[in-house]
């Protein structure tokens, strides 16, 4: 059974902010980090360089297994062609059962830890003791990926982005497996007025708060 430290579960759909919001709150308070969509990508990418089958479902378990979870780096997972593997990797029940205990297991490490992803205050850590879930328009999330892609020295079409986004968040929110929902408990952060500095310090509030009921 494994033993949580304080750990805080930020979920949402892409392009939110959740991601950037879990690394300032994990670099303010010294806790660990990771970006549970990386570890599918990480499973996609081993199979790909390993040529293997997309539907070979033990190969991918083995993956799973396998690769490390404390070195995925985050430029080389984001690539197109491995969120597309990813995307047929994650429905696989094998896969989703072992990389949801080696996310619980990272959740064990002190002294603290944050995880991000779209299942974590719901199936991953549903007793951590900070929920979030962060939330924004599909408009100002597409804009957000549109200028993100465009400052990385990319090209897109903001309309095809958002197109990608309302698919995705269906597909997410009305999977059979780990549907994209709020805990209940979860606090709610919308994003779509807000600055990263102000999101950050809206999470740092619940945050202090359940720090100071755990102290």
């Amino acid at each position: 059974m494994f033993r949580m430290t304080f750990t805080i579960a930020i979920d949402g759909p892409a392009a939110s902010g959740k991601g950037t919001l879990a690394r300032r709150l994990a670099a303010h308070y010294g806790f660990r980090h990771l970006d549970t969509g990386l570890t599918y990508r990480a499973v996609a990418k081993a199979m790909l360089d390993a040529g293997m089958p997309l539907d070979d479902e033990a190969a991918a378990v083995d993956a799973a297994r396998a690769f490390d979870i404390g070195n995925m780096q985050r430029d080389v997972l984001a690539a197109h062609e491995i969120g597309e593997a990813a995307s047929r990797i994650a429905v696989m029940p094998g896969v989703r059962r072992v990389l949801v205990e080696r996310q619980r297991e990272f959740a064990t490490r002190p002294p603290g830890t944050v995880l991000d992803g779209r299942d974590i205050g719901t199936v991953v850590c549903p007793d951590a003791p900070v929920k979030l879930f962060v939330i924004a328009s599909p408009e100002v999330r597409a804009r957000r990926r549109y200028h993100e892609i465009l400052g990385n020295g990319g090209e897109a079409e903001e309309q095809a982005i958002l197109a990608d986004i309302v698919k995705r968040d269906e597909r997410d929110m009305n999977r059979a497996d780990s549907p994209l929902k709020p805990a209940r408990d979860a606090h709610l952060l919308d994003t779509s007025e807000m600055t990263i500095e102000a999101a950050f310090r809206a999470a740092r509030r619940f945050v202090d708060a359940a720090l100071g009921e755990n102290s």
